[in-house]
């Protein structure tokens, strides 16, 4: 089987250290790819895309610059290409708003990021196990978009 592909999005290099650290510590393969704004995750994702090489899954973080993740996230699902690619919006805030807005805008999913070490890895590699082996995820045959196909480790 392929390795389960990610799309991490942050800005912040210690959180994407330790989501590196934390895929390392799961036991299935994956390929994790990092952009560090929106301007660079749209333009990757789109010849990725192009390619028949687009993601299992987007990690997104809201604040970021150039592009924000709720920007980011309204033209991905404006795209047909992109826009079944599961996005898990991975952020520190808690804002009511920002989950709200979040969800409008057709996230899969919104995680709040602990600041504890520890709990931020297990959260990392809670998301992970369930979109990489329990979620049934759109099948990456571009010519068959619609056609489900389970992951499993």
């Amino acid at each position: 089987m392929s390795p389960f592909r990610i799309l991490l999005v942050e800005d912040n290099p210690g959180d994407v250290a330790l989501t590196r650290e934390a895929l390392r510590e799961t036991p299935f393969e994956s390929e994790l790819d990092v952009a560090s704004d929106g301007v660079e995750a749209l333009a990757w994702l789109r010849e990725r895309a192009t390619r028949g090489r687009a993601p299992d899954l987007v990690l997104l973080d809201l604040n970021l610059p150039r592009k924000n993740g709720r920007e980011l996230l309204q033209e991905l699902r404006q795209d047909p290409l992109l826009g079944i690619i599961p996005v898990v919006v991975t952020t520190t805030s808690t804002d009511p708003g920002d989950v709200a807005r979040a969800y409008e805008l057709r996230a899969n999913c919104y995680v709040s990021k602990p600041a504890e070490l520890e709990a931020f890895m297990g959260t990392v590699r809670s998301v992970i196990r369930f979109w990489s082996s329990v979620a049934v995820l759109p099948t990456r045959d571009p010519a068959r978009p619609s056609s489900p196909s389970p992951r499993r480790p």
